[in-house]
Formats: C-alpha cells, structure tokens, sequence
C-alpha cells in the first residue's frame, strides 16, 4: 500500500513538473526548492590540481535560466559598506550559509541590482525579483546570478 501511494505521488510530481502552468506556479511559491534540483559529480581539475565538483541541473532548473524569478533569502555584504548594489544571496541566514560551509552552492546567489542602486544590507529576510542566470560550467563563478534585479516589498519585510 505505501509503495503503491508513493508511485502515485511521484507521477502526480512528475506531471507537474512538465506541465508549464503548474511547473511555473510552482516554483513561484518555492523557488528555492527547483534551484535545489541539481546533482555534483566530481572530477579532477587539472588546472587547479584538485578535485571539483562539477554541477548537473535537472530540467526544471534549465527552465528556469533567462527567466525572470522571485525568491527570498538573507542578503551576505560582499563589502564591508552599509548599502551595496551587489551581494550573495542565500537560502540560509549567513551563519549557516554556503560560505560558511553549511550549505551547497546550489543554495546561494549573486545579485546585481539594476541600474546600480544601491540598498541598505539587512540581517532580515529579503524579496529580490531579477533575470536568472545558470552557471554549470565555469567554476570559477556560483551557480546561480540574478542580473537586473530589484528589491520587492514582501510579508517578511513589513
């Protein structure tokens, strides 16, 4: 009986997850949860002599790229100045964030905010909406970039 609920569970995702109305109203609540699709397999860097882990994103994440997308998270100050128009943005408060080396890379992401605004860092959960940008290739740079970004007023906030 559990085996039998868990496959209709999984088909009942599946067709979810192909199906673009559903798949974009998905990620709209969670997006976080798609960016999360992603899987490490890890290879030897010969440039950097050291073992890498090198990101596969699932198709759901690939829909994702160009797109424009909301999400929520704590804003990491790449500087040490009060207001910045770039910044990490992770999943998790900066005490267990993926520069800390408590979380994947697949839970954090540059923003850069459009017109070179500037906003004020906050300890408190933000709402950012930008163009996704999806990294799988060069190591050197995150995963994920929210290009063209603005600040949007959300529940956390108020």
């Amino acid at each position: 009986m559990t085996q039998i609920f868990c496959r209709i569970i999984a088909v009942v995702l599946l067709f979810c997850l192909s199906n673009d109305t559903t798949y974009g109203q998905m990620q709209g609540r969670d997006v976080w949860f798609t960016l999360g699709m992603v899987t490490f397999e890890t290879k030897f860097d010969p440039e950097f002599m050291v073992e890498t882990k090198i990101p596969r994103t699932s198709s759901a994440v690939e829909k994702l790229d160009g797109t424009v997308i909301e999400v929520e998270g704590y804003m990491i100050p790449l500087t040490g100045q009060v207001t910045q128009n770039h910044f990490m943005l992770s999943k998790f408060p900066q005490s267990t964030c993926f520069f800390c080396g408590k979380a994947g890379p697949e839970t954090a992401m540059q923003v850069f905010l459009a017109n070179n605004r500037k906003v004020k860092i906050s300890e408190r959960k933000v709402k950012v909406k930008g163009i996704l940008s999806v990294n799988p290739t060069d190591a050197s740079s995150l995963l994920y970039t929210l290009e063209n970004a603005e600040m949007v007023e959300s529940q956390t906030n108020k």
